[in-house]
């Protein structure tokens, strides 16, 4: 096998090879989520593309890994969220006049444009509902109409900022015009609030923060879960750690690498570089930007005073009035945000790691400042620059229109409601495999057909195969077809699929390349498609060599969550409750053959080969694939299944030779078998031509319904069409009936353009007294002539 290499952020460029500290073990610990709200789709990119290399890992390359991630559950924004909801729900609890409260709103309203949309205020007016739209389009037009900010080159998070803002404010206008103040006018309430009464919390009870990142914790777990995410190996929160964090930060300021100003904590860039150290060794080029430097202090720190220079940074914060705190030697204060992970990866992973990852947009400055500060604990002077990451993984963000999905922007669609409305646990999963790890994912429907295409494609395969191994009478699998270990086929479909297995290792090894290795996959199932369709006699054993292989594969990549390591089954797998017993399981399909038998029975059809599969009992074969300890429902429906089938099978054979209201009887109920019976089971016959046996296949019940659904509409709206064009074409020709009930002589007499006609009724002036002109009478005549022939028909028909 040639060596994994891997993408590492502290080497940008091609991927490195991959050496962990010790051989067939993994260290990792990755940057969790800060629990302040629900986890988006963002969130989903980061963490199962973090779980697709942790499964590769584990499953294909045989690393024994111990992942390691930890929860923020207390930093900036929590505090601001829990606090501004604490201040909101104790002012919904006073008592106000209609008028306080709308004056309320307002102030509030007022507050909010000036600080976060400064082009609705003016000198000299105030801003109120009255003249909100009219400054909102001068101001924001473009940027509402898809332009920016400036007016040149794309939008991207500004103007997402931007249009959030807007949002809020258009809330809240509706709301005071309303006089519905609540909830409309929430969100500009709450940053309005916290500025009057922040500092009148009592913070000493913490439960307005654990409540709120307690709740948000079990929702991306469940999130997670729902993933098929695999739980970490071991998880730690930023609270239970607060006594070593400030343990931590002594050293660090005791080895000369940070100081005290004023209750808080920095550490000291200069210093650290002094003594040979390199800081910023992920994204040097951007070590200075102002603006990333206090998104990584946080709100609440940007008058942090007593720094020595822009760039230090807080390891402790003392706190301030509305803020939690703990103690410490430098007074009550709380942890900065970098140094949480720091504390928590060292104290369970030791003062060397092999893997560290996040989202990209943590490069700079969360993970460089975890860098410099956990060198800085760990450094030994005489030993030189200590390396306490060997490699930094960082995953692509997910974008939309252009801007970083994101809490802050709320221009995001939660992970629930995109399962609940958009996606499967599988498909997110696939678009995602579908991109590089390391690089930015666009969300555009050619992304999702592309994963449903593929998905649809793997899906039919299994399918396919396992049905004509099922045709074969192999109920339990063909894996006494499978080729050895030790085999080398070098033609055929096992000769393909030996070559897709090199190609697709060269993919993994090549920092798992997933584009690559779903574009192999894809490709040796269209190989097989092929066969299947070019061959009637079907290689079973390269088919089922093919589909197991795929079937590990889709497995490590955990796109199906029922199956289990080392997933040696045969396509998605298919599972009965524990607690099921595998009689109850096939009550379904036994009442369906049953009524079948009982169905034929009452047609009377005198037919030997009817009446033996009427006298097969199905209980011998089942009681068999149940003594072998399978409990996968299609095994164990199968018997009944084949049964029911060989007998539509047969009526449909002898259909053409039954007499007329037999044959009508028999067309019903084959009809019904495939259509109602099986597809309400999750089972679709696949007739076939040349009196081959119906395959059966199996595929989820809400597929085939929906799919009858589709088909019975699309009947109902044909039929429709077709009723109306009838109703159509009567009404015309009622109409052409009456119209030729005119005699010729009359067709022309109502006409008020006309003053006079002759004996015939054609007409030879017109309303003023001149003569028709010739013409208007040859188009006149044309007319008379067929309504004449018309009214003659009419006639002769006996209609007159």
């Amino acid at each position: 096998m040639e060596s994994l290499k891997l993408y590492n952020s502290l080497k940008p460029g091609a991927p490195v090879p991959f050496v962990p500290i010790e051989q067939g073990k993994v260290s990792w610990y990755a940057c969790g989520p800060t629990v302040y709200d629900k986890s988006h789709l963002g969130h989903a990119r980061n963490y199962v593309s973090t779980d697709i290399i942790r499964r590769i890992l584990m499953h294909y390359f045989d690393f024994d890994v111990n992942f390691v991630m930890n929860i923020t559950d207390i930093d900036d924004k929590i505090i601001i969220k829990a606090r501004r909801q604490r201040l909101l729900d104790l002012e919904k609890q006073k008592s106000y006049s209609v008028e306080e409260l709308r004056e309320l709103a307002l102030s509030a309203f007022r507050a909010y444009a000036k600080s976060s949309l400064p082009l609705l205020v003016k000198d000299g007016e105030e801003l109120d509902t009255t003249n909100y739209i009219a400054r909102r389009e001068a101001g924001y037009g473009g940027v509402l109409a898809g332009g920016t900010i400036s007016g040149e080159g794309k939008p991207g998070d500004d103007e997402a900022k931007v249009k959030m803002h807007l949002n809020n404010m258009k809330a809240a206008a509706e709301a005071i015009e309303s006089g519905e103040i609540f909830p409309g006018t929430d969100e500009i309430l709450l940053p309005y609030l916290d500025s009057l009464y922040k500092e009148t919390i009592d913070t000493r009870d913490q439960t307005m923060f654990t409540d709120l990142t307690q709740s948000m914790e079990d929702l991306f777990m469940e999130d997670m879960d729902a993933l098929n995410v695999l739980r970490p190996d071991v998880i730690t929160r930023v609270t239970e750690y607060v006594p070593q964090i400030a343990k931590f930060v002594e050293r660090i300021v005791d080895k000369g690498f940070a100081y005290e100003s004023e209750g808080s904590v920095y550490f000291d860039i200069s210093a650290f570089e002094k003594a040979g150290n390199t800081y910023a060794r992920l994204r040097p080029d951007i070590r200075n930007d102002k603006s990333l430097q206090e998104e990584g202090e946080g709100s609440l720190s940007k008058n942090l005073v007593g720094k020595k220079n822009p760039g230090d940074f807080a390891l402790w914060k003392q706190s301030k009035a509305g803020e939690p705190f703990w103690p410490s030697k430098w007074g009550a204060g709380r942890p900065g945000w970098h140094i949480e992970c720091s504390v928590m990866a060292s104290d369970v992973l030791g003062s060397q790691m092999d893997i560290h990852s996040g989202g990209i947009d943590l490069a700079f400055p969360h993970h460089d400042n975890e860098l410099a500060q956990s060198e800085a604990f760990f450094c030994d002077h005489e030993k030189g620059e200590h390396t306490w990451v060997n490699y930094f993984l960082h995953m692509g963000h997910l974008s939309i229109s252009g801007s970083k999905m994101s809490k802050s922007l709320k221009n995001f669609q939660t992970i629930q409601d995109a399962l609940a409305t958009t996606y499967t646990s599988r498909s997110m999963r696939i678009v995602f495999l579908l991109g590089r790890w390391s690089e930015g994912v666009e969300i555009s429907p050619d992304m999702r057909l592309q994963g449903d295409n593929w998905e649809s494609t793997i899906s039919n395969f299994f399918i396919n195969t396992k049905s004509l191994l099922a045709e074969a009478g192999i109920s339990n699998g063909v894996q006494s077809l499978s080729i050895s270990p030790d085999s080398k086929p070098t033609e055929g479909l096992l000769g393909e699929l030996e070559q897709a297995k090199q190609e697709f290792e060269a993919a993994l090894v090549n920092s798992f390349d997933t584009p690559r290795a779903m574009a192999i996959i894809l490709k040796m199932v269209n190989t097989a498609n092929i066969h299947l369709k070019d061959n009637k006699d079907a290689d079973l054993t390269a088919l089922e060599a093919i589909a197991r292989w795929i079937t590990k594969i889709v497995g490590i990549f955990g796109l199906d969550a029922n199956a289990k390591p080392p997933y040696n089954g045969l396509g998605w797998a298919t599972v009965i409750a524990a607690n099921v017993e595998p009689k109850t399981a096939v009550e379904p399909y036994a009442e369906v053959l049953t009524k079948v038998k009982a169905d034929v029975d009452a047609l009377s059809i005198q037919n030997d080969t009817i009446s033996a599969l009427l006298g097969q009992n199905p209980v011998t074969e089942f009681d068999s694939v149940v003594a072998s300890g399978s409990r996968d429902p299609e095994q164990l429906a199968l018997p009944y299944l084949r049964v029911v089938s060989k007998i539509r099978d047969e009526l449909r054979r002898i259909v053409a030779s039954q007499a007329a209201e037999t044959k009508k009887a028999i067309l019903v109920l084959t009809d019904r078998i495939r259509d109602q019976d099986f597809t309400n089971l999750g089972v679709y016959l696949d007739d076939r031509p040349d009196d081959q046996p119906s395959l059966i296949k199996f595929i989820p019940a809400a597929e085939l319904i929906a799919a009858r659904e589709e088909k019975a509409a699309l009947l109902a709206e044909k039929a429709k069409k077709k009723e109306e064009a009838r109703l159509a074409r009567e009404k015309a020709d009622q109409e052409a009936r009456e119209k030729a009930k005119v005699p010729p002589q009359e067709l022309f007499k109502n006409d008020e353009r006309y003053s006079a006609w002759d004996e015939q009724g054609m007409p030879t002036k017109m309303k003023d007294g001149s003569d028709v002109p010739k013409s208007q009478l040859k188009s006149l005549k044309k007319l008379w002539d067929r309504q004449k022939k018309a009214h003659e028909d009419l006639k002769a028909k006996g209609l007159l």
